[in-house]
């Protein structure tokens, strides 16, 4: 029988619903659990889909594996992966079928934890002699002065727990050191997340209302550089597929990629090997990088989850869907046809950023023509701003410009798979 994916998702990004296009292609029956809304719930590739409901997260994860029995669940943002963190918790001794399955899909659960430390992950990937930059847990404004008089200026604060580029600032002086070390430790308020599911409309930051935890600090290193991001795919501790990519265009500084350029880069495999054996991952996993003027690369952090690239298909070992399923049943695996540029605009945040960007020519613009619904959901309604779009794919401003006519920006034939 045809592998059964679970797909676990908080938000509504794009890469989900391509993910679930990845897995159905590569022989897989996909499901997903998602928030009412979300456009993976649009895709024609997810047989059924499970509503998430933010106030009862790990009921809703639990439901929805019960439903499905699923052979792998696939965690597609940070709270996902901890609502399959805190389920394996409830569930290691009353409920056995549940625990054997997130531990099958995600590797040792126990190993996580040292995952989710920015500092104390960066310190077990130096300990394994791959390049990651120094990374200092802080407590106390105090020891934030301290610690910038031992790394210096410029430095990248870092809150544990946050994602999407949110809990992360870039500082220069001292009083942006104190101002960044006052928000970062702010994040979880009331307040912040009130306005952040109003602006987001995104409710699952209601659930952070109810009881607010305080997320640890961190300083790290800066070296100026470009970025680089890694995604692979682990079943038990072994990379089975990899792809590793420089960014050519991100949103905003510290904010997801819109433009990758694939690249073959042996410190960014290792890096992925090392690590992939040391916490006995499975599943799908990201790596973070700042590759320097030197072209040497230095490992910043870890994604335990899909992340936005993981779905592109680039033939035999660097195709992770197709990986994955190969290992649950050799028998029922399709190889997928490979993406033959090496350059890859995502759709729609390219074509959101700059309609006359040279990338949606040049490069492949990784429209999804094979999933109309899709296609639409992501394109909007008539009169959405580009700043109400990008708010939608990332969770923050835009510029507020009028959204450009589809037909108008790209022709569909010049970039069919």
């Amino acid at each position: 029988m045809a592998p059964k994916i679970l797909l676990a998702t908080s938000v509504s990004w794009t890469s989900v619903a391509r993910l679930a296009g990845a897995f159905a292609e590569a022989g897989c029956l996909v499901g997903a659990l998602a928030p009412r809304g979300a456009l993976v719930t649009t895709s024609r590739y997810v047989a059924r889909t499970h509503r998430y409901q933010p106030l009862a997260a790990i009921e809703s994860l639990r439901m929805a594996i019960g439903a499905s029995h699923p052979d792998l669940v696939v965690p597609c943002d940070d709270r996902a992966v901890s609502d399959l963190l805190d389920l394996y918790s409830a569930a290691n001794r009353a409920e056995p079928a549940a625990a054997s399955i997130i531990r099958r899909s995600l590797g040792n659960p126990e190993n996580y934890a040292r995952i989710a430390s920015r500092s104390a992950f960066i310190a077990a990937a130096r300990k394994l002699g791959i390049a990651a930059l120094e990374t200092i847990p802080i407590a106390s404004e105090q020891e934030l002065d301290s610690c910038l008089m031992q790394i210096g200026y410029p430095a990248v604060l870092k809150a544990d727990g946050s994602w999407g580029g949110e809990g992360v600032a870039i500082v220069r002086n001292h009083d942006e050191a104190v101002a960044g070390f006052r928000r970062l430790s702010n994040l979880s308020s009331r307040w912040r997340n009130f306005m952040r599911a109003v602006r987001r409309k995104d409710s699952s930051c209601l659930s952070a209302l109810r009881a607010p935890q305080r997320h640890a600090i961190s300083v790290q290193r800066f070296v100026a550089g470009k970025q680089a991001t890694g995604a692979f795919a682990v079943w038990q501790g072994k990379v089975i597929a990899s792809l590793h990519m420089d960014v050519l265009v991100a949103y905003e500084t510290t904010g997801p990629a819109s433009v990758v350029q694939r690249i073959e880069d042996r410190d960014m495999e290792e890096a992925a090997r090392l690590l992939a054996q040391k916490f006995q991952l499975s599943g799908l996993h990201g790596l973070d990088f700042i590759r320097d003027e030197k072209g040497k690369v230095h490992l910043i952090e870890m994604n335990p989850r899909g992340v936005q690239a993981s779905y592109l298909p680039f033939g035999p070992t660097h195709d992770l869907a197709a990986a994955l399923a190969a290992c649950i049943a050799p028998s029922e695996a399709v190889t997928r046809p490979a993406i033959t540029a090496d350059t890859v605009a995502f759709f729609p945040s390219e074509w959101r950023r700059d309609p006359a960007s040279p990338y949606l020519v040049d490069g492949y613009h990784d429209v999804p023509w094979d999933d109309p619904a899709l296609l639409r959901a992501c394109m909007g309604f008539p009169g959405v701003t580009r700043a109400a779009a990008a708010a939608m794919e990332f969770g923050v401003p835009g510029p507020a410009a009028p959204n450009p006519s589809f037909k108008a920006t790209f022709a569909p034939a010049r970039h069919t798979s």
